[in-house]
């Protein structure tokens, strides 16, 4: 079986667990191996990237493979190719296809025609790889994840997607709050709640951050959205994570961002840089997940299903719902 990663929903609950754990353990232990030894992993990106690209780049690296980046300026992709046939040549070249693009569908439609893993590095509806390091983040300090509120103060966008999914796997509470007409894709909060992912939602974020252990936030205007930046600013601004806001937070909660930040717009500087923040041990796990996934997706992972059900709980089959892409 081709182990892809589009969203978060396309890896067995036990083996989510066992990401987290893998993760830590080549943090911890500052593992570099030749899991990926004579593999070749072609990262394709359509958007712009620090983070994701110089993560995958260096994990790809420290496993023993080979990476090539290519742009839609640098290959085909740039002149209408079908992604079938593209994703039908690219598969009999390398091992794994790492993707960063807007359409959700480009990468269905890349895992559809691959005989090799297709991971999702970002796109407009979600961003798996992101939520899963940010989950490394949070169990580093809270290991009893049972306990673990999460607030999500902005757009519902795609980290709120994937923060919506990740909370049908992994026992947290999750709050978000957004300004009216921001509001996270529907069918995607649906099919969460209908397997029982503990949410919940408000207008207010005052409400949203009352108690949490983690306040997480992103930026008003995403890449494509310049053109709505005024009027975003307008709708956002209220929603500010400050020292105002988080005062309505645990006493020691941490505010994390998925970065690049908008400094006094979507986050003030005073607590970007202050003791609450974490967001720079956020972007130095994007390296050791990024590793863990790509050993997954391309080798497999063998799951310790005691240490798994510590932070998880059972692992129960859960609620056959259809899936929204």
């Amino acid at each position: 079986m081709i182990r892809h990663l589009l969203k978060i929903n396309d890896v067995p609950r036990s083996e989510l667990g066992q990401l987290v754990l893998r993760a830590k353990e080549l943090k911890d232990n500052k593992i570099r191996n030749k899991s990926l030894e004579g593999k070749t992993v072609i990262l394709i990106f359509e958007k712009a990237s620090t983070r994701t690209r110089v993560s995958f780049d260096v994990a790809i690296e420290q496993l023993g493979g080979h990476s090539i980046f290519m742009t839609p300026a640098e290959s085909q992709l740039g002149r209408s190719e079908p992604l079938e046939d593209t994703a039908r040549v690219l598969s009999r070249y390398a091992d794994a296809l790492v993707v960063r693009t807007f359409e959700q569908q480009k990468v269905r439609t890349l895992s559809e025609y691959s005989t090799i893993p297709v991971i999702n590095a970002l796109t407009d509806r979600y961003h798996p790889c992101q939520v899963l390091s940010d989950m490394l983040t949070i169990y580093e300090r809270t290991p009893d994840l049972e306990n673990v509120h999460v607030a999500w103060v902005g757009d519902g966008n795609n980290m709120a997607h994937s923060w919506i999914n990740a909370a049908i796997y992994f026992p947290i509470y999750l709050t978000l709050s957004f300004p009216e007409g921001y509001e996270p894709n529907s069918d995607v909060l649906a099919r969460a709640l209908a397997m029982g992912a503990k949410i919940n939602m408000s207008y207010d974020p005052i409400e949203a951050v009352e108690g949490a252990n983690y306040v997480n936030t992103d930026v008003f205007a995403s890449m494509g959205q310049e053109e709505e930046q005024e009027e975003r600013m307008k709708a956002f601004l209220p929603y500010q994570v400050n020292e105002e806001l988080l005062a309505h937070a645990a006493p020691d909660c941490k505010v994390m961002h998925c970065l690049p930040a908008h400094r006094e717009e979507e986050v003030t500087a005073d607590v970007l840089d202050g003791p609450r923040s974490i967001i720079f041990d956020q972007a130095e796990n994007r390296l050791h997940m990024q590793k863990a996934i790509l050993e997954w997706a391309v080798n497999g992972i063998e799951v310790d299903l005691e240490a798994v059900e510590k932070i998880l709980g059972p692992v129960q089959v859960l609620p056959n719902v259809h899936a929204i892409e």
